[in-house]
């Protein structure tokens, strides 16, 4: 039975997650750190296993950021990621209530963008804000 919940995975259940996915896996400790930052999270089980779970990070008030979004891949193609998806769009819509502009943004894997711009998300070349970009030094 698959079971949605509003709750922050453990370390392991993490580590699990984006193993499984291809991510590779993180020492405790910074998961641990990440995890304990997360404003909130979706979880989802199959009798009682994790197979799924996306966090929201952020200020709750200006902005907020959509990431690790993940599905094992066994699971994959069963509508888990929409609806993982639509629940993480239901908590967006809660911190809306405090800021209306709030600025949500979400780093899509490559090729994935259309997925998520079915739940309103644009490129950021889209929205006229210019190009996204990472640190890495």
């Amino acid at each position: 039975m698959i079971e949605y919940r509003n709750k922050i995975p453990t370390v392991k259940e993490f580590n699990y997650l984006t193993e499984k996915v291809g991510w590779g896996k993180r020492s405790n400790k910074v998961v641990k750190e990440a995890l304990k930052n997360t404003l909130s999270a979706i979880c989802v089980y199959d009798n009682e296993k994790i197979i799924g779970s996306a966090r929201i990070i952020g200020d709750k008030t200006i902005f907020l950021y959509v990431c690790d979004v993940m599905v094992v891949p066994e699971y994959q193609g069963k509508k888990i990621g929409t609806e993982i998806m639509k629940k993480i769009v239901e908590i967006i819509n809660e911190y809306k209530k405090i800021n209306p502009n709030i600025r949500v943004y979400l780093g899509a894997s490559k090729g994935k963008e259309n997925f998520y711009k079915k739940f309103g998300f644009k490129t950021r070349q889209e929205a006229d804000l210019g190009e996204g970009m990472i640190f890495l030094n």
